[in-house]
């Protein structure tokens, strides 16, 4: 494996007005104990670290996942604890819940734990874009629910140019938004998933926070602790982001009877998942480093 500090100063070279410095741990190190000139200072964290799937159960990913991003996030409380963490990792629908529970015992903000959901947009607007041939930049399908399968709703219905493909097109691009990484990774004959698309996505992400930061306000979609959909405390929709961070999270608004139907599906599944983060965090509690 190429070192990662190799990796970061070539990047560094690229005629760019920022900084690239690299950072490696050994297996036995930990983030809350070795990466407090990393982190400090910092207002947005991305952990897209973990283990894939590869026929794991959601909840044995749970627990290997689970031990990852608390790592990262107790480094990051401790080290930067007004930062936005942005997570893309799996399973996304447990591990943001649990995340941002420890957050909250330990007193902090669990809006700043955010599941990075931008690649189901960006691959529903793409689709669109294929199907009507809209200008790509005119096209915006907001994506709601959780992340992966059933769970990923794109409301077609919301958007003028995928409002006007017969629905039982919509029905297939509703499932290829679904299937996208499952896609991906059969076309890369199993060695890798979805790496290159979601960097974009991660990037688009990124530039919504910072730019909210920065003052101003940029919508992106995105899943975290929210009371927009009835049943679930945890859902993916638009949100605007500003100098506090997450300013607004917005409803899911007006959606086609089958957008519905979908929903309350994927509502069903959600619940669930969520709930399996949660209760996963009541055993977790948050180290700050050495003997703790």
């Amino acid at each position: 494996m190429t070192p990662p500090e190799g990796i970061g100063l070539d990047v560094d070279h690229i005629g760019r007005r920022c900084e690239v410095k690299a950072y490696s741990l050994e297996a036995v190190q930990r983030p809350v104990d070795h990466l407090e000139e990393c982190l400090t200072g910092c207002s947005l964290v991305i952990a897209c670290a973990g283990w894939p799937h590869n026929g794991r159960t959601a909840r044995d990913l749970l627990k290997l996942n689970g031990n990852v991003a608390k790592n990262i996030v107790e480094a990051c409380a401790k080290f930067c604890p007004e930062a936005i963490i942005g997570i893309v990792m799996n399973p996304m629908n447990s591990l943001v819940p649990a995340m941002a529970r420890l957050y909250e015992k330990s007193g902090l903000d669990p809006r700043q734990i955010i599941g990075i959901t931008s690649l189901d947009g960006v691959r529903a607007n793409k689709f669109v874009h294929i199907e009507t041939e809209a200008p790509i930049e005119n096209v915006s399908v907001p994506v709601v629910g959780g992340n992966a399968g059933p769970c990923t709703i794109p409301l077609f219905s919301q958007d003028p140019a995928a409002a006007s493909i017969p629905e039982a097109r919509q029905a297939e691009l509703v499932r290829r938004v679904q299937e996208g990484t499952a896609e991906v990774t059969a076309a890369k004959k199993g060695k890798s998933g979805a790496t290159l698309s979601q960097a974009y996505a991660c990037c688009r992400f990124a530039r919504a926070v910072l730019g909210g930061l920065a003052g101003s306000r940029i919508r992106e979609s995105c899943f975290l602790k929210s009371d927009v959909c009835e049943g679930v405390p945890y859902f993916a929709s638009q949100v605007t982001f500003g100098k506090k961070g997450v300013e607004q999270v917005h409803p899911v608004g007006k959606v086609s009877k089958r957008e519905a139907e979908l929903l309350a599906e994927a509502v069903g599944v959600l619940r669930q998942e969520v709930e399996d983060g949660l209760q996963y965090a009541e055993g977790l509690s948050m180290s700050t480093g050495g003997a703790s």
